[in-house]
Parts: C-alpha cells; structure tokens; sequence
C-alpha cells in the first residue's frame, strides 16, 4: 500500500467518522447519495486506486458516478447507497436501463481515450449507512461484463 492509500484510509472523514444525517438539505437523498460517492472515492483511494473523474457524463449521453484506475485497469463505477434497514440492496437498482446509461458513458470515456484495447470493467459499489455509524463499503467487481458496448464509435 503506497503511502497516498495509507493517509487517506486513516485520515478520511468519509471512511472514520460515524454517519450523521441532519435536517434540511443534509437530510435529502441527494444528500446522501453524494455523501456515499465521496465515502466510496475514498474507499478507492484507500486501495491505490486512482479517481479520475467523477459524475462523468457522456457528450452522447451516458454516465458514470466515478472512473477509477485500478494498476492498468479501467473502472467504471456505479455507486448506490443505502440505508442500513433498506429492503433492497443497491446492486438490485442497478437494472438495465440504469446499466445502459453506465454502458454509454464509458463508451464515451473510452471513445475520448481513442482507445478500447485496455483492460476495464463496470464495478457497483455498495455503501451502507446508519446513523452514528461508519458506512460500510462493499465492492461488485465486473458485474455485468465489458463484453457488449452499447455501440462502436
């Protein structure tokens, strides 16, 4: 683990301090979407991946909550978070219309790099949040495969 990794998983905010969910805007979804992707960059970081961008959008449509490198590998993230008593998980919101909007943004991602001879994958990440408590992060690695792009460019 470089050193980078090292500080941010024991200094993040995101990661170390217990969840607090407040009134007015800190208590919208929005809110606490936002909240899960900054807990899940840091998650990344932590494990010497490189965030490259973040609520990418697609020019032709498309997008994705964060674009990581992972060694030589291309991560396409979708990030869904939950609250700890939620009746269904967040890689179940991941349907196929959601996975299309993520197929198109990478395309675009992966059309501006001139390039799709590299290896990537569309990961979700999970985070589980509770009040008081520090989230919990689970990662879905290559959860519906790199094998069919949306279309060529």
């Amino acid at each position: 683990m470089g050193l980078a990794a090292i500080i941010v998983a024991r200094f993040s905010r995101y990661l170390n301090s217990p969840y607090r969910q407040g009134k007015g805007a800190s208590g919208t979804r929005k809110w606490t979407g936002d909240y899960g992707e900054n807990v899940a960059a840091d998650w990344l970081r932590a494990r010497n991946a490189k965030v490259l961008a973040r609520n990418f959008k697609g020019r032709r449509g498309g997008e994705v909550d964060i674009v990581a490198r992972e060694g030589r590998q291309l991560l396409f993230i979708e990030v869904k978070t939950r609250k700890k008593d939620a009746k269904i998980r967040g890689l179940s919101a991941v349907n196929r219309k959601k996975r299309a909007l993520i197929k198109r943004g990478a395309n675009e991602w992966l059309r501006r790099l001139g390039s799709r001879n590299l290896p990537w994958r569309f990961d979700v990440i999970e985070v589980e949040v509770a009040e008081g408590e520090k989230p919990k992060v689970t990662q879905i690695e290559n959860v519906f495969g790199n094998d069919s792009p949306p279309r060529k460019w």
